[in-house]
């Protein structure tokens, strides 16, 4: 379904949850920088290592690529609500304990690391239910403009944050800026407490945890789609981080450095990426996504190379605006592309997917670049880091991204579960389907290449052991093979099916000459039964 090409920007400020969720989120970010600007700096007095200081930015990042698909997993299962609230309550707290250790003057390096990396498992908690409710809070059609807002919230508190951060930490230390986050936390956990989604109600029992980690993993591995917006978000990460995470030595290498000059800096990144935000809608109209991604890659790598070969400030912060730009524009179309490539019952492990890539493509990239600025030099590490930068504008030749609303992927929701003549629990399997066709020899060709589709979204969607068999004796005769663990998952497997789908099963049902429609077969695997499984019930048994 194809999303309208000119749609307000502000549209989603016109829902009343999320106006008062995103206020709430600006505060919260606002808090967020102050303290990301106090724990940078804070490590650049506590040692001279390059590469330490750049492992605080890893030590925020790190715990997403790390824990996100779990909670991805725990957001598609459970109440979203209930983990944002659960995060948010958990990061508050190690906020404050982080204020009253650097106050007490106890703060090491690897404390500050430690506790730094705690608050960013807080923030893969967060995220992945947070990102997945945008479609809890907006219409479809408005949900480029709710990702994009999110980013001009975080970026708009980007352009403040740091610089008060700066003279925050210059003025009372970095204790200050620790307990300044920890109160900043108050009002976002008031809007969620305010906040009562409407949830559709359950069909099936909820999915085993363990399942439904597979089944995410699973689901993105077989969506070409999504294969390229990870493998193109990870090599942004890895590259674009070079930035954020030597900016503290940027800024401590210049004469006049502090750390009121790295947050203005960090202010000009935040403006840049205000820019971005604002001129994202016309870029989108004028650029295929592919090429805005293309444009981003290339003018990140500019800004890298810009920082490296010139030594002005001033010039630093003109570089830093492409740079904000880019970032917002880049990461803003994988964040949308992903959320509309991706059926809701597997959205939120999508996106910890997506997270996953990029922030463990930022986690490695924090420490490649700090290892390289410490081995070398800074200006060695910002050009080696514009190289990948460069070449994944490159590789839009062979991972394309897709365009938005190419396909359909509502719940079909024609499945009826069909009685049963066997007294089934939902624990019981293996089942086996069968699905027998009849195809004239003219059509095997396209029954083939349909099927081949089929398998594909058969796996994507929790088959196993997919086959196609032909009768020898009856050549038009052919069976569709799966195994399914449970029938409780088959039943799952069912209710997963999109609208994009039904093509594929009615250009199947158009192929089949038999006078009746395919027929399927609910089989069950028995090697041994015991006295209280599969008792027939009687009055039920009916032809299939």
């Amino acid at each position: 379904m194809p999303i309208p090409a000119r749609k307000s920007p502000f549209a989603p400020l016109r829902r009343p949850d999320f106006r008062l969720l995103w206020s709430a989120t600006l505060i919260s970010n606002f808090g967020g920088l102050v303290q990301a600007v106090g724990a940078a700096w804070m490590m650049t007095q506590l040692t001279d290592s390059a590469t330490l200081v750049a492992l605080v930015q890893a030590s925020n990042t790190l715990p997403i690529m790390l824990f996100a698909l779990l909670s991805g997993a725990m957001a598609d299962i459970f109440d979203r609500r209930t983990l944002l609230l659960g995060a948010q309550i958990f990061m508050a707290l190690v906020s404050v304990l982080l204020a009253v250790l650097t106050w007490q003057g106890w703060m090491t390096p690897l404390l500050l690391l430690s506790l730094t990396f705690l608050i960013g498992v807080g923030q893969a908690i967060y995220n992945p239910p947070w990102q997945a409710s945008m479609q809890d809070l907006v219409p479809r059609e408005d949900l480029p403009a709710a990702v994009t807002l999110n980013s001009v919230g975080f970026n708009l508190m980007r352009s403040v944050g740091p610089a008060v951060g700066g003279i925050i930490t210059a003025a009372f230390g970095a204790a200050a800026a620790f307990g300044l986050n920890a109160l900043s936390y108050a009002p976002l956990l008031g809007a969620l407490l305010r906040w009562r989604p409407i949830t559709p109600a359950r069909t099936t029992t909820p999915e085993p945890f363990v399942a439904a980690v597979g089944a995410g993993l699973r689901y993105v591995a077989l969506s070409p789609n999504l294969v390229r917006v990870l493998s193109r978000g990870a090599l942004f990460g890895f590259s674009a981080i070079v930035v954020l995470a030597l900016l503290p030595v940027v800024a401590k290498q210049n004469p006049s450095g502090g750390s009121l000059l790295f947050g203005l800096l960090l202010g000009c990144f935040g403006l840049g990426a205000i820019l971005g935000a604002v001129i994202n809608p016309l870029v989108r109209e004028r650029l295929d996504n592919e090429n805005v991604v293309r444009v981003a890659f290339a003018a990140f790598g500019g800004s890298a190379l810009m920082l490296a070969l010139t030594e002005s400030t001033w010039l630093h912060g003109l570089a830093l605006l492409p740079a904000g730009a880019s970032w917002v524009l880049a990461l803003s179309l994988f964040n949308v592309t992903v959320q509309l490539s991706t059926p809701r019952w597997v959205v939120a492990r999508a996106l910890a997917l997506y997270q996953t890539a990029v922030f463990g493509g930022m986690a490695a990239g924090s420490w490649t670049w700090g290892a390289v600025a410490n081995s070398y030099d800074l200006d060695t590490a910002l050009v080696a880091a514009a190289l990948p930068l460069f070449l994944g504008a490159v590789l839009g030749h062979w991972l394309r991204i897709p365009e938005f609303g190419t396909l359909d992927l509502d719940p079909l929701n024609r499945f009826r579960e069909p009685e049963l003549a066997l007294d089934l629990r939902g624990r019981s399997g293996p089942i086996q389907i069968m699905v027998d066709y009849e195809i004239d020899q003219k059509d095997v060709p396209d029954f083939l290449r349909l099927m081949a589709l089929r398998r594909n979204v058969r796996r994507r969607d929790g088959a196993r052991n997919w086959a196609l068999l032909r009768d020898l004796e009856h050549p038009r005769h052919w069976t569709e093979s799966y195994h399914i663990a449970t029938w409780d998952e088959y039943v799952r497997h069912n209710l997963r099916r999109t609208k994009a789908d039904f093509q594929t099963y009615e250009d199947l049902n158009r192929l089949h000459r038999g006078l009746a429609p395919p027929t399927v077969h609910r089989m069950i695997e028995r090697h041994t039964v015991s006295l209280d499984d599969d008792v027939p019930l009687i009055g039920k048994i009916e032809v299939p």
